[in-house]
């Protein structure tokens, strides 16, 4: 009796994994389908538009770009001078020296010809203390304002930006990313070019600037990273930004804009308190936010996502900063999820109760804790000899099969999209990578989500870790 009840019991575990694996082999061919759909719609729609006519429209919006710095010294001075070059013209650029123990303001002061003038803060904002708000005496420089204040954090940086700035938009960015010049003349169509809805943010693809030459601030040659890490990245982000967040953005349910590259509306940033000075995952803890507030206002709005390479970012070539970074995001997305827990399932907040959340739920931070436990249980099943090797081979081949066709088709969907990577070994290299990185890279990825909610659950302290930057390559 005992042996036949432990046999059904290992049939329904078989049963519920197959079934938890086909879930997601469907879910993944669709945002395979909706992503490419979203792509051919955003090129049609994009191919007779001449953004350039945006700067000289005397309706063109003003734009804040918030940029927390903190130990920064190293890059911080060609940052801000990319930062300064883009092409629009009602813009400034806010700098946010959080409490840097390095020479990033000194740096700042010295090259931008800095000093401190008297601007009012609303009393009653959360942020710490300002120490000092300076202001470029030479007017070549008018566009930037750097904020000095006491250390509390980049959601805390972010937010005494966004109290300060008297824009309409505000793009919160880390300081290391290099923008493409015409960036901004692409977010401001994304929030204009809607009639029917409200568009209250703006979120883009992130590429990765590893190896890449840059020279005046400004991107030169793109170039595969050299780096084995970099590479993994490189392949994950394109998998992730291709496919994942623009099929989320093709249904209206886009649940994350990278804090790397994030446009909002400063009104309802406002009003839903600004960053969460709480949570590691700043990103997006405040989209749950600002989406939740026009759902319960009732009001039409959307999110927009721009597919355009715009923003380039500088990615951890070390394994244990890489680790540190993973841990983190683990932490954020389990705080953010837990924060609004009352959305899963819920019918009240439409797709994103019924089918947003519950795949943040299930997939990004249930799945890898899955992964992790079934690897040991099918290493006490094999040891105990009641595994089932037939069915352990046709579904382990599957997966790994389909994780490649997935990798495959977002790889050679983006070089027939943008085609940055124009080698042929670029492509091969990238393809080889995506035949290794079940092997390689993902139990890395795996590893760091069981640690960071292991740190979560069991409330060990754990800030946000540190990332050197070797700065971008420059052209010799």
């Amino acid at each position: 009796m005992d042996s036949e009840l432990f046999g059904v019991v290992l049939e329904y575990i078989n049963f519920v994994f197959f079934v938890f694996t086909m879930i997601l082999f469907t879910l993944f061919s669709l945002m395979a389908y909706f992503s490419t759909r979203n792509s051919i719609h955003y090129r049609n729609k994009n191919s007779f538009t001449d953004i350039s006519k945006i700067m000289a429209s005397p309706l063109a919006p003003t734009i804040t770009i918030i940029a927390p710095a903190y130990n920064e010294g190293l890059t911080i001075v060609e940052n801000i001078r990319s930062l300064l070059s883009l092409q629009y013209v009602n813009y400034d650029v806010m700098v946010v020296n959080d409490g840097s123990k390095d020479d990033t303001l000194q740096k700042l002061i010295d090259s931008y010809d800095l000093e401190k003038i008297d601007v009012e803060m609303d009393p009653d904002w959360k942020s710490k203390t300002v120490r000092g708000i300076y202001k470029s005496k030479n007017r070549a420089f008018e566009k930037l304002t750097v904020v000095d204040k006491m250390n509390g954090g980049k959601s805390d940086a972010l937010n005494a930006g966004v109290s300060l700035s008297t824009s309409k938009y505000v793009g919160c960015i880390d300081v290391d990313c290099l923008l493409q010049p015409d960036a901004l003349l692409h977010v401001v169509k994304s929030f204009f070019q809607r009639s029917k809805k409200r568009v209250i943010a703006v979120g883009g693809v992130i590429r990765v600037a590893n190896s890449c030459i840059i020279q005046g601030g400004k991107l030169e040659e793109i170039r595969l990273p050299t780096n084995w890490l970099a590479r993994f990245q490189l392949l994950e982000y394109t998998r992730s930004f291709i496919l994942g967040r623009m099929a989320w953005g093709r249904i209206d349910s886009l649940l994350i804009i990278s804090g790397a590259f994030g446009f909002f509306e400063r009104e309802i940033a406002l009003a839903v308190g600004g960053y969460d000075t709480d949570t590691v995952g700043e990103d997006m803890e405040i989209v749950f936010k600002m989406r939740r507030y026009m759902h319960d206002r009732k009001e039409p709005y959307t999110i927009e996502y721009i597919p355009d390479p715009l923003c380039w970012t500088e990615v951890p070539e070390d394994l244990k900063i890489l680790v540190n970074q993973r841990d983190r995001w683990a932490r954020g997305n389990l705080e953010t999820l837990f924060k609004h827990k009352d959305m899963l399932f819920n019918s009240k907040y439409g797709r994103l109760g019924l089918l947003s959340y519950p795949y943040w739920f299930f997939y990004e931070w249930l799945s890898p804790l899955l992964e992790f436990f079934g690897f040991f249980t099918i290493l006490l099943f094999a040891y105990l000899g009641i595994l089932n090797w037939e069915f352990f081979f046709m579904i382990t081949l599957a997966i790994f099969l389909f994780s490649i066709m997935i990798s495959f088709y977002a790889i050679l969907w983006d070089v027939y999209s943008y085609n940055q990577y124009r080698k042929t070994k670029d492509i091969l290299i990238l393809m080889g990578l995506a035949i290794l990185e079940p092997f390689i890279f993902h139990p890395i990825v795996v590893y760091a989500a069981v640690r960071g909610n292991y740190k979560k659950l069991f409330k060990i302290k754990s800030g946000w870790g540190s990332q050197v930057r070797k700065g971008f390559a420059k052209a010799s």
